[in-house]
């Protein structure tokens, strides 16, 4: 086995760990619950979860899907997040390698995957982790340099003496700050013109975490790809529910959360 592979699967393993970890937020944090207590339990019939029956994925498969006390169906969300997490975490080890770029990527990656299953369950993005995501993306700006596009240009011409560490760092804000103002500017005249919110300003504080993190191009790519998903399967969601599509509700920051994900690929 290649070094490159080992590391590769130690940081998916530590992954799934991560994964297990996000399923305690997705559940708790949308309904303004700690993290930290009480120690997880079945929602069902309050039973505490003895350690051998949290391992990722493991545990899941032993006990069939079931609550070992009450033997009510544990959902699928568990297992996906957790193998989600963990492939996405093995990808960016296999691509980047180690250091602050593994670092960064792996953050962004578990930020996503908790937005876009929480906001799948609940239509709520945590600020736990839309300006948390955000306040990271600036601070890891300057030390894994996002690509150095138009605002990066502009910057140069500006300030040929910057350094390109804070045209990154000035880029990240640029991105964050005029994508989601526009973002807020759509949803208030969507509002205005239709008398109804068309946008949760959730969505807003998640559009700029994209910017600090991808940049102006790759961040809008990622906008694109998620706009295009939720037409696309959003309108099936709705067909095959049967449901009132001028009233239901989609979860946008779920789709938003997909393109970023595919957009962030295309930057690895």
């Amino acid at each position: 086995m290649t070094d490159s592979l080992l590391f590769s699967l130690l940081a998916g393993a530590f992954g799934l760990l991560i994964g297990s970890f996000l399923n305690v937020c997705i559940s708790r944090l949308p309904f303004d619950l700690s993290i930290d207590a009480p120690r997880s339990h079945c929602p069902r019939c309050g039973a505490f979860i003895a350690w051998y029956d949290n391992l990722p994925l493991a545990s899941f498969a032993i006990l069939g899907g079931r609550c070992r006390a009450c033997r009510a169906p544990i959902s699928f969300r568990y297992p996906a997040v957790e193998l989600l997490t963990g492939a996405l975490f093995f990808l960016v080890q296999w691509h980047v390698g180690g250091g602050w770029a593994a670092i960064k990527w792996s953050l962004f990656a578990a930020i996503l995957v908790e937005l876009i299953f929480s906001d799948a369950e609940t239509r709520i993005l945590p600020d736990e982790f839309t300006l948390w995501g955000l306040a990271l993306g600036l601070m890891l700006s300057p030390v894994v340099l996002l690509p150095n596009g138009l605002f990066g240009l502009v910057v140069y011409g500006v300030r040929p003496e910057a350094s390109e560490a804070l045209r990154s760092f000035l880029g990240a804000c640029f991105a964050a700050g005029a994508l989601s103002g526009g973002l807020w500017l759509m949803g208030a005249l969507y509002h205005r013109v239709r008398g109804k919110e068309g946008l949760g300003f959730g969505d807003v504080k998640m559009v700029a975490m994209l910017g600090a993190f991808l940049g102006l191009e790759t961040a809008i790519l990622g906008l694109m790809l998620g706009s295009l998903l939720g037409s696309v399967l959003g309108i099936l969601w709705i067909k095959l529910r049967r449901e009132d599509a001028a009233s239901y509700e989609l979860p946008f920051g779920s789709f938003l959360g997909a393109g970023a994900l595919i957009a962030a690929a295309t930057v690895l």
